[in-house]
């Protein structure tokens, strides 16, 4: 298993990480940790997809990302300066997941012994930043199609397994959190791909069927 992140370092670096952690296993619908819970340690997406879900104003949840192989979450709890950090959201998996946890105690003794580590949690933070950056400007300026045809290309690659068509099994109202719409107006959306065959809809599920069609249209 790749992590793109990983790659900055050298090969006895990333051994070193790797050797650091210890392997997680998670049942369809187990959640790894709750908003608010404490935060000790970082998790490495092996297998599997997960949500990352936030409580909102009203008392529901949001979704907020989809993650799968090769990804990273919880690189907050790395933080010395952080003192006792929390989980600023509840992660929780969307079928069977397999992921690498590096404490954060591990990670400081790693610190120690081969300094460059403590730059890969900087390129890390740095990427994250970037990524919400860029949710927020797409929020702003992007109108709502071309974020809904974004997050469907987004989330094909996530479940792309090599048949088609590719399934991405989430609900309209998870999409719709997804992208920052109502329910209604992100249907508006999607029935508008289902009539020019991009896309075809079922319980719980979005089939992409044209993904060159969607690539297009996410391009603008």
């Amino acid at each position: 298993m790749d992590w793109p992140l990983l790659g900055s370092l050298a090969g006895d670096e990333r051994a070193a990480v790797l050797d650091a952690t210890r392997r997680r296993s998670f049942a369809r619908g187990e959640v790894v940790f709750h908003e608010a819970d404490p935060s000790t340690s970082l998790h490495l997406v092996v297998s599997g997809h997960l949500a990352v879900r936030v409580s909102t104003a009203d008392g529901s949840t949001a979704l907020l990302n989809v993650l799968s192989a090769g990804d990273t979450f919880g690189e907050l709890s790395l933080l010395e300066s952080a003192g006792a950090p929390t989980r600023s959201a509840t992660v929780a998996c969307l079928d069977a997941v397999e992921t690498r946890v590096l404490p954060a105690a591990a990670f400081r003794a790693l610190c120690e012994e081969h300094p460059a580590v403590q730059g890969w949690l900087s390129a890390l933070l740095a990427q994250r930043v970037r990524e919400l950056s860029e949710r927020v400007r797409d929020l702003m300026f992007v109108p709502l199609d071309r974020r809904v045809h974004r997050a469907l290309l987004e989330l094909a690659e996530k479940y792309d397994d090599g048949r088609r068509p590719t399934v991405v099994p989430l609900t309209q109202e998870h999409l719709a959190d997804y992208v920052g719409g109502t329910r209604p107006s992100v249907n508006q959306v999607l029935q508008r791909l289902v009539a020019d065959a991009v896309v075809g809809l079922g319980r719980g599920r979005v089939l992409i069927e044209d993904p060159a069609a969607l690539h297009r249209l996410a391009a603008g």
